[in-house]
């Protein structure tokens, strides 16, 4: 009998991998076992540092408790947070999706191939959506670009440029696309004080927040307006997901964020935690009103107004569905800037108002998850302490382990931590990223530099990831990362020199090389991006390789069961039944009510 053969021709609209993507299982069981068995692994480390009999000298074994501990605690909160996790659209999520336009109404009738100027409905009721997108000196194709898929967010709304660079270019861009303009005189409380400016104009009951750089996909509001049928429910927050992974920096800026996003924002709805990060989200202005407004006393506004939202007891929401495409930095100066703002705004949290502490009326639950966030960034300077271990060994002779612990002994614990958690990083990014190791390993001065700045109260001037002024040269941000590779290549060199002189090779000779190459590897990034900084084709590769993610996102089909795609058919069977009945009747001709748009300020 002859087989049947396959000629692989399409049944939908989908391919295969479009359909693995829109089939993707976020909590699987593999998941979560890899979960639970690193869980165990991160355990047993832990016993293993914590054990008397193991103890070393004790400056370097101090330096290795210290640092992981830091880290044991955070992967042990990270392995709760995503055992925790647990999918949050539920039947009422999906019927208030289902019923965000009416087929019948007049406006959809009128513009039935128009969803941008269908009205948007919550419980029945029409509701008003303003779309803001903050500016503050980022080029001006770039911002042509977010303002354009801003208003092709289907979904009636208005789309407001809320310039803070006073831009007449940016001004004539919002009148040539027909957005609402909105310039301030100051820029007191940076990103924060533009929004609560922009509030007392844009009156709608919701708001979205766009950083320049961050095109939203047409799917924003029908995706994320559903959870407000619950009335606690402060914002939605989205993922940031990054198109211009085109060179070492913006990959490895980009797949640092990879497993917060997909994993440990999800878990922490089930804590009532998950926080705002300043970007494609969508607010609920009662919310906002009731605390007074976007806080704007910190460069990281977006967490202190999650966490007053949450001590006034709103909701919030964290869908992990890509919404929007954004730029992650691509120079080293873009992601010192970046990293340095975040971090500062984490130790502010720490040491203002540390979560355990504090008298905000938090759970427990949320004290824990805002304690894990504002002590996240001291596992960014934990490898800066790690690299000065093996150099104790090599020129004093002192070793943070006992003598008495086997090599297969300290491997099997040291992997059991190590080992598991690069395998649930493999896992999570589908292959390993070595652009995430060397990015975390060389920038710990940059979380050094933001600890140092918050303990002695100094202000960081503000920067925006996605603005270009004329890059400077990497090497103007990297000093410390410089100095500490020479430090480590004489480090090594002489524990070669001794190993050659014992015969015997030891580990922290072999430790020490590691972290030499690793640095070492980062500066030769820092030659090639000054060199691509030289030729000035950083700037268009970027633009390249987001313009390709886009098209990705855009061309992938559509569900059928998406509001819009339920009216278009729904549209489409009643004009085939129209035409049936009078053939020569168009769709349109039975509209009464024509769309008056309304005139842009």
């Amino acid at each position: 009998m002859a087989s049947l053969v396959h000629d692989y021709a399409s049944v939908d609209a989908f391919d295969d991998a479009t359909r693995r993507a829109a089939t993707r299982e976020t909590y699987s069981p593999v998941m979560i076992l890899l979960t639970t068995i690193a869980t165990i692994g991160i355990l047993f480390y832990g016993w293993f540092l914590f054990s008397p009999g193991h103890r070393g000298d004790v400056l370097p074994w101090l330096l290795v408790i210290v640092s992981e501990t830091i880290l044991v605690m955070h992967a042990l909160a990270g392995m709760w947070t995503i055992l925790a996790g647990r999918e949050r659209r539920d039947w009422t999520y999906y019927a208030t999706r289902t019923a965000l336009y009416d087929p019948s109404d007049p406006r959809v009738l009128a513009n039935p191939d128009d969803p941008t100027t269908w009205p948007l409905r919550l419980g029945g009721r029409i509701i008003d959506v303003d779309v803001l997108i903050t500016v503050y000196g980022e080029p001006l194709d770039v911002i042509r670009r977010t303002a354009e898929a801003a208003m092709a967010v289907r979904g009636r709304h208005k789309t407001w440029i809320l310039d803070d660079g006073r831009s007449d270019e940016v001004q004539a861009l919002a009148s040539e696309l027909g957005c609402r303009y909105v310039r301030r005189m100051s820029s007191s409380g940076a990103k924060a004080g533009n929004v609560n400016n922009a509030l007392t104009i844009a009156k709608g009951e919701f708001f979205v927040i766009l950083d320049a750089d961050f095109v939203p996909l047409p799917g924003l509001l029908e995706e994320t307006l559903p959870f407000f049928e619950d009335s606690t429910v402060a914002f939605v927050q989205t993922p940031q997901t990054y198109g211009n992974l085109h060179n070492f920096i913006s990959r490895g800026a980009g797949y640092m964020q990879t497993m917060f996003y997909r994993f440990v924002q999800p878990g922490r709805n089930s804590f009532n935690a998950a926080f705002c990060v300043g970007t494609n989200v969508v607010f609920r202005r009662a919310a906002v009103d009731d605390i007074g407004g976007i806080y704007t006393d910190s460069k990281s506004e977006d967490v202190w107004t999650s966490l007053t939202l949450h001590g006034r007891g709103w909701r919030s929401i964290f869908l992990p569905v890509t919404l929007a495409i954004g730029d992650a930095p691509d120079t080293i100066e873009g992601y010192s800037k970046q990293q340095l703002r975040w971090a500062t705004g984490g130790f502010e949290i720490l040491f203002t108002s540390n979560p355990l502490i504090t008298r905000r009326r938090l759970s427990l639950d949320q004290r824990l998850m805002y304690f894990v966030t504002a002590t996240h960034y001291l596992t960014g300077i934990v490898p800066g302490l790690l690299l000065f271990v093996p150099a104790l060994e090599i020129f004093f002779d002192l070793r943070p382990v006992s003598m008495d612990i086997g090599i297969w002994q300290w491997f099997l614990a040291y992997s059991g931590f190590y080992l598991l958690q690069v395998v649930l990083a493999f896992f999570t990014l589908g292959s390993f990223r070595w652009e995430v190791l060397m990015l975390s390993a060389a920038s710990f001065p940059i979380y050094m530099l933001a600890f140092f700045n918050v303990v002695i109260g100094r202000d960081q001037a503000w920067s925006v990831t996605g603005a270009k002024k004329g890059a400077a040269s990497p090497f103007n941000f990297i000093f410390v990362q410089v100095t500490t590779f020479v430090f480590l290549l004489a480090t090594t060199c002489v524990g070669v020199w001794r190993d050659l002189l014992n015969s015997q090779l030891t580990i922290a000779t072999v430790w020490c090389g590691i972290n030499t190459v690793i640095l070492g590897a980062f500066i030769l990034v820092a030659f090639d991006e000054a060199r691509s900084l030289r030729r000035g084709t950083a700037e268009a590769e970027a633009m390249d390789a987001k313009s390709v993610a886009l098209s990705e996102f855009l061309g992938a089909p559509e569900p059928r069961s998406t509001p819009y795609t339920r009216v278009r058919d729904e549209l489409a069977a009643r004009a085939v039944e129209l035409d049936e009945a009078a053939p020569s009747r168009a769709l349109n001709t039975y509209v009464t009510v024509p769309l008056v748009k309304e005139p842009v300020k």
